[in-house]
């Protein structure tokens, strides 16, 4: 069993407030759960009002489809014109090496 996951950093555009910023990152959230099928929250930066960071969670009996989900979220993110991507961290984790 493969555990996957994506962290996304991102910088919002134009937001001056924790609503705001709720406005634009709850649709993200919401769009890639739905599209994706996986896990996902925002994990860090929480109150900081220009930041957050995404992270998506899955787990495959697949190790070359955990790797084609997470492309696919990948390229997905990055081509939010609302947010710009800072970084993404990938992990993938093999049960057998726990």
């Amino acid at each position: 069993m493969w555990i996957a996951s994506l962290e996304f950093d991102f910088l919002l555009g134009d937001v001056h407030s924790l609503k705001a910023k709720r406005s634009v990152v709850r649709p993200l959230v919401a769009e890639i759960r739905r599209r994706y099928d996986v896990t996902v929250a925002e994990v860090d930066h929480r109150d900081v009002h220009r930041r957050t960071m995404i992270g998506v969670a899955m787990v495959s009996g697949d190790a070359a489809h955990a790797t084609e989900v997470l492309d696919t979220v990948e390229r997905f993110g990055a081509a939010r014109p609302e947010v710009e991507l800072l970084s993404v961290r990938r992990r993938m984790v093999n049960t057998d090496d726990l």
